[in-house]
């Protein structure tokens, strides 16, 4: 996601039904707000409504600098809040309404598997996706008319380890989304060593890119809401629910909120939601940059003779280089005379000295990357410096919150006293089964917990503590059976070692 959520201090709820109106008697719920100062950092705000097996209905009155009182502790509470980092943690201690909604701020794989799980449970969603494009997050695809030229920009392909995500994939086959990936892929070393891999563990990739995959996804779905392009703003609790909006325009209520992105935007919307053990572990996520290369060339690349032809391959001892994707090649069922459109990606190092704000690349950034970039692939065949052709069509991307660096190794984090999620491919790992198993997690989790009337909220938390160990993959990611050799190195020593 390029730009940023801002958010102000909020609560978080996570549900999904159908919202049902609520005619108020002659006084509305009272909302019974307590401050526990048992600690000297953290302020308690629990916040109860008065029984009501019924939700607000839209056209309750939302809190606004006119209709609502500020609390006593106002902006002086916010400034030290603001010297010293802590933050309020709301307590909603209300019951769960019968028929909850959930809103997920985030259209990638895991909030849109989040979502597709919770209808298996009987819960509505709505997803809120900042894509112009469509769906996906990181499962993007770039289609460039009139030509056309189709790039994968972020996702290249998977691989499957986990049963659960097995039978995700086994139903995308039979409904012709994806297919496997037979074309040759491996190691590229510089100089034009190509080491191919074998053809296990199966490689899948979308059957028209990736983002077809991800739009197609909730298609047939009938308790889940999308709505894109949408920029939430803002979260506030109001009468025992989470009000979403963006630049100031509603975008309704729920009663849990489920986060299923990451990043800097992320950081800015817990940074004062009141879930400090959320943010807290949000925070403590470490990620990686990557440049995204896109180029289209008339002809085939000059690849030595010694080489293979190759679809797809990590590139290793170029620094500015960590993979070569040939999309057209991927994508078509027979090799086109047409246009050849390459995807190449920086190496995490690379990305790290050359990173900028990535909503706003300037110039001079983008011709420098450019040229490294392509003087990488040079190295990387053996070819001689300036030899390769021009590509008539370039473009770069930076993915300035690429992949993860650690990872708490948790599907998911809930927290059931503030009632709000968190799932993404970085609580597990970093590859799209990662994402598509903890959204399943969460949503698994959610509709235990709305199901149980959040009354024993105490059985509910989950993650909130958990300490985060460094993840190895390789730059674009990790691919079950297909670790980087350092990592396969580990595993076989820990094998040898098992057997003797």
């Amino acid at each position: 996601m390029n730009n940023c959520l801002q958010f102000t201090p909020s609560f978080t709820f996570l549900s999904a039904f159908p919202l049902q109106s609520l005619r108020f008697p002659q006084k509305p719920p009272t909302l019974l707000v307590a401050f526990n100062f048992a600690s000297p950092k953290t302020l308690t705000i629990t916040c109860t409504s008065k029984p009501n097996s019924k939700r607000p209905s839209n056209d309750s009155p939302r809190p606004t600098s006119k209709n609502r009182k500020k609390s006593s502790y106002g902006t002086s509470r916010r400034s030290i809040l603001k010297k010293t980092f802590n933050q309020e943690q709301v307590v909603f201690s209300g019951q769960v309404f019968d028929e909850p909604h959930v809103g997920i701020i985030g259209g990638g794989m895991a909030g849109l598997v989040c979502a597709l799980s919770l209808e298996k449970r009987g819960v509505q969603s709505t997803v809120f996706d900042t894509g112009n494009h469509g769906l996906g997050g990181r499962m993007a695809t770039r289609v460039i008319d009139p030509h056309p030229l189709i790039f994968d920009h972020a996702a290249q392909f998977f691989t499957v380890s986990d049963p659960r995500f097995a039978g995700l994939v086994d139903d995308w086959l039979e409904k012709g989304l994806i297919r496997r990936w037979l074309g040759a892929i491996g190691d590229l070393e510089v100089g034009g060593q190509f080491v191919p891999f074998p053809s296990s563990p199966p490689r899948y990739i979308g059957v028209n890119g990736m983002r077809p995959l991800a739009d197609a996804l909730l298609s047939q779905t009938h308790m889940v809401n999308v709505v894109r392009p949408c920029w939430i703003s803002k979260v506030e609790p109001f009468n025992g629910m989470w009000h979403l909006s963006e630049n100031g325009k509603p975008c309704g209520q729920f009663d849990v909120i489920v986060i299923a992105h990451n990043g800097k935007c992320a950081n800015r919307l817990l940074a004062s939601s009141g879930l400090p053990l959320i943010a807290r572990q949000m925070k403590r996520l470490e990620l990686s940059s990557i440049w995204a290369l896109l180029a289209a060339f008339e002809d085939p690349l000059p690849i030595p003779s010694s080489v293979p032809a190759f679809e797809g391959a990590f590139v290793k001892g170029v620094d500015s280089v960590s993979w070569m994707g040939n999309n057209s090649l991927k994508l078509s069922s027979s090799n086109s005379n047409g246009p050849h459109c390459w995807t190449i990606f920086s190496s995490a190092a690379y990305g790290k000295s050359n990173k900028v704000p990535q909503e706003n690349i300037p110039t001079a950034t983008a011709e420098k990357v450019k040229t490294g970039m392509l003087e990488g692939v040079e190295s990387a065949l053996g070819l001689r410096k300036g030899s390769l052709q021009k590509p008539f069509y370039c473009r770069v991307q930076l993915w300035g919150a690429a992949l993860p660096a650690n990872t708490p190794g948790i599907p998911c984090i809930f927290d059931p006293q503030g009632r709000a999620g968190i799932c993404g491919d970085w609580l597990l790992g970093s590859n799209v089964e990662s994402a598509a198993i903890s959204g399943m997690a969460l949503a698994n989790h959610v509709a235990d917990y709305v199901q149980s009337g959040g009354a024993r909220p105490e059985e509910f938390a989950v993650g909130l503590h958990n300490e985060f160990q460094p993840l190895e993959s390789h730059d674009i990611g990790q691919f079950s059976g297909l670790e980087p050799m350092e990592q396969a190195n580990k595993v076989q020593a820990y094998q040898s070692l098992s057997s003797t």
